[in-house]
């Protein structure tokens, strides 16, 4: 019986490798971040190397150059169902995703660039002694997209483009083994790796007026095949033939494809709004399945169900120029969940999320301007669980992510 406990701890150990609606983080520019994050159907200049490359060819200027970064201080906290009053709260690193766009227009028509951004990562610690320690203890996963581009304006009111991207990632995680050695310490297991997954970005925008503005833009799906990734144990000396050292293990881990179409219109030369609508195709991520090279009696292949929906983002927001160096923005947005009813995990906990806004722009001179946003997320609470490990509670999460960006054209 002993035995088959701890070969159904191991089936739940390996779940953790992918990433809930939380990973996907939309971040990619201060100017649409202080907007609740819109931009496909607006010209917002080399930015839109992400947000839609077929507005990257109205970019006003012959170069542009943008760049920034955003502090993520998010907060988690887990609370056992009645009458338990045990609470526990997440201990997170700060988040650090970053953008960097350059663009060129080579002609009237034809416009390339190149961006590089971070829209899918996660960190997370909830420590090495809570009582979900055999679910996650921390994790840590970065992706950075890097996305050549070209944009062509077939008319002066219609443009395409598309890029490719070269997705590199990594990730670590450690989570607790119910075995103890004679000193009362448990096992632990650290998952580690590296991979490069592949995608595009394709994207439509049509500017039928000077008052408004339309795109959409699809962002395929990329899935980081993981192989030769380390599975490092630490179990007690009686149990390490059943671990076997410097083991291996093979994974593949899904970024999900996006549709966005977007809205924009300009009620007059200093006012601009828009609308968002992101659609995210969460349903490819059906299950997560661990391939160790090596396998024991103890240690055998996992397969790990999610099941998840796919899910749809609202935004709304806007931008006022105060006068010719000053410009002022807002914006608020909607995030479902795709995490269906029992399958919620503490790794990254999913709720429905609301996002508020606010940025502003000042113009140092005629080339260079200086961006800043802040953006606070609020999760739904949410009472959920996993059913497979049968770990339920409530769970509460929050965000404050300050932005600062520059941008450079002539």
């Amino acid at each position: 019986m002993k035995k088959l406990l701890l070969i159904g701890y191991l089936f739940f150990l390996y779940s953790v490798v992918a990433y809930p609606e939380g990973y996907q983080v939309n971040l990619q520019g201060q100017r649409q971040t202080g907007m609740g994050h819109i931009g496909t159907g607006l010209s917002l200049g080399a930015s839109s190397i992400h947000f839609n490359p077929g507005a990257l060819s109205f970019m006003d200027k012959e170069w542009e150059f943008s760049f920034g970064g955003n502090p993520i201080f998010s907060n988690n906290t887990f609370q056992k169902p009645a009458p338990s009053l045990y609470e526990a709260e997440s201990d997170n690193p700060i988040g650090t995703p970053f953008y960097f766009y350059g663009a060129h227009k080579v002609g009237d028509k034809l416009t390339l660039g190149l961006g590089i951004t971070t829209p899918y990562g996660n960190s997370l610690e909830w420590g090495d002694d809570w009582d979900g320690r055999y679910l996650i203890q921390d994790i840590s996963f970065h992706a950075i997209f890097i996305q050549p581009t070209a944009s062509y304006k077939i008319t002066d009111k219609l443009s395409v483009g598309a890029g490719f991207s070269l997705v590199p990632g990594s990730v670590d995680l450690s989570k607790a083994l119910p075995l103890t050695d004679e000193n009362g310490n448990e096992g632990q297991v650290e998952l580690s790796g590296t991979t490069m997954g592949f995608g595009f970005n394709v994207g439509v925008y049509f500017e039928p007026s000077n008052k408004f503005s339309i795109g959409i833009d699809y962002r395929s799906q990329v899935d980081m095949d993981m192989e030769g990734g380390d599975a490092d144990f630490t179990v007690p000396s009686s149990m390490q033939e059943y671990f076997p050292e410097n083991n291996k293990f093979s994974a593949t881990l899904p970024l999900p494809a996006n549709l966005v179409i977007g809205i924009g219109w300009h009620p007059n030369e200093k006012l601009t709004l828009g609308f968002d609508f992101q659609y995210v195709f969460w349903s490819a991520y059906e299950s997560l399945d661990f391939d160790f090279e090596q396998n024991t009696d103890l240690l055998q292949d996992s397969y790990n169900p999610r099941n998840y929906d796919n899910s749809a983002v609202y935004r709304i927001g806007g931008e006022y120029k105060l006068n010719d160096k000053i410009m002022l923005r807002a914006g608020f947005y909607y995030d479902q969940t795709p995490i269906p009813e029992d399958y919620l995990t503490p790794e990254t906990p999913g709720t429905n999320k609301y996002g508020m806004s606010t940025g502003a722009s000042w113009k140092i001179n005629e080339k260079l301007s200086l961006d800043l946003s802040f953006l606070y997320i609020q999760g739904e609470k949410r009472e959920d669980g996993y059913a497979p490990a049968d770990f339920y509670g409530t769970y509460y999460t929050n965000a404050f992510i300050p932005g600062f960006g520059l941008n450079y054209s002539f």
